[in-house]
Order: C-alpha cells, then structure tokens, then sequence
C-alpha cells in the first residue's frame, strides 16, 4: 500500500513538472497555458490554501483539488507538446522542485484578509 501511495505521489509531481515546461511552451494554447500556470503555481507554491493543520480539509487541496487540476491542464495540452514534456520533466526532477513565492505570497494575503475581515465583522459582537 505504502509503495502504492509512493507511485502515486512520483507520478504527481512528474506531470506537475510536466505542466511547468508545457504552459512555457509557444504551441500550447492561452487558456491552457494560463490553466496550466495556476495550477503549476499553487502546486509550487510553499503555503497552501487550505493549511494541512486544519483536520481533514488541510489535505483536501493535496489529495484531490490539486490532482484534479492537473488532470484537466493535461487534456487541454496537445499530445507533441505532452510528450517532448514528459522527456525533459525527468531531467528537471532531478534538480530539484523550484519555489513560487509570488504564489505564496497572494494566498497569504487571502489568508489575512479573510482572517481581518472576520475580526471586523465580529468584534462589534464582543464589545456590546
């Protein structure tokens, strides 16, 4: 099982890297490039939208949002383009996952401004 889930994993982040080459590439159509760089930013991203300390919905944006998203970038991608990807992606794995910070950086500001919005709306409700 635990091998199973170690495949599973493998694979995910060779098509994440696959995204990443192809959304640069010029036959790669705009909406699937900018579908393709969404998903590549938020799965490269070092914060996530929904933090993996919240029970459960923490590992919902792992486990199936993410997946998900890269499944549907893929069918939007032609299959030349997929292919001269997938080569290149296991080079690219090798050196290592490269990090968004402008991506962290905009669900950190989400994260704020829910988290200020929310004392907003509530505080007058403490202080009567």
């Amino acid at each position: 099982m635990l091998k199973k889930i170690k495949l599973w994993a493998r694979n995910l982040k060779r098509q994440i890297f696959i995204l990443f080459l192809a959304y640069k590439d010029e036959r790669v159509p705009w909406y699937a490039k900018v579908f393709s760089a969404c998903v590549v930013a938020y799965a490269f991203s070092p914060i996530d939208l929904i933090p993996d300390f919240i029970p459960i919905l923490g590992y919902l944006d792992d486990v199936i949002l993410l997946p998900l998203g890269i499944m549907m970038a893929l069918k939007m991608i032609p299959k030349t383009v997929l292919a001269e990807c997938e080569v290149r992606a296991e080079e690219l794995m090798k050196s290592g996952k490269p990090k968004n910070w402008l991506a962290g950086t905009l669900i950190m500001m989400f994260w704020i401004f829910l988290i200020s919005w929310a004392f907003i709306s509530l505080y007058p409700l403490f202080t009567n």
